[in-house]
């Protein structure tokens, strides 16, 4: 009586070299792309905090008082009308000058801030009681955008009612 000859279950030497063919070649596609989505993140970072550092330009601006004769800003120290560039870390505290060792109302800082944002704050001419403010906010903030492109930017236009 002769029975059949078991053949062992097993992956032969050409079936395992395609898979780990296929593997690296999918590895080497997912690595290649890791810093597209690195810098991906990293822009997006950078503008959901510029928003919100227009939020707090814009609500600022919104909440003056009247100090005398004009608009006063009391966070950004600031008169209404008055164009004024400004700078920012990335945890949202706001300094007058690009090396971050003063706050907008002169209070030194130790140590200084680590400046990200510039913010560029001008007022366009205005009719009646109503002020114009283009709010623009730049990164990194070493790039001036007079002269260079800056990596990123975000604007808004605002409209202040003054009765």
């Amino acid at each position: 009586m002769i029975f059949g000859r078991r053949r062992p279950h097993a992956f032969s030497l050409v079936e395992v070299t395609l898979a780990l063919g296929v593997a690296a070649f999918c590895l080497i596609a997912v690595f290649g792309l890791m810093p597209v989505g690195l810098q991906t993140n990293r822009n997006a970072t950078s503008q959901t905090a510029a928003t919100n550092i227009i939020a707090f330009v814009v609500a600022d601006l919104r909440a003056n008082y009247k100090n005398q004769s004009n608009w006063y800003s009391p966070l950004l120290c600031m008169t209404l009308g008055t164009p004024r560039t400004l700078y920012f870390d990335s945890r949202g505290r706001c300094s007058n000058n690009l090396a971050g060792s003063t706050s907008p109302c002169g209070v030194g800082f130790s140590p200084a801030l680590q400046t990200w944002f510039r913010v560029n704050i001008t007022f366009p001419p205005s009719t009646g009681n109503l002020t114009y403010a283009n709010v623009k906010v730049t990164w990194p903030a070493a790039a001036d955008p007079t002269t260079t492109a800056p990596s990123g930017s975000v604007e808004m236009f605002a409209a202040f009612d003054r009765n």
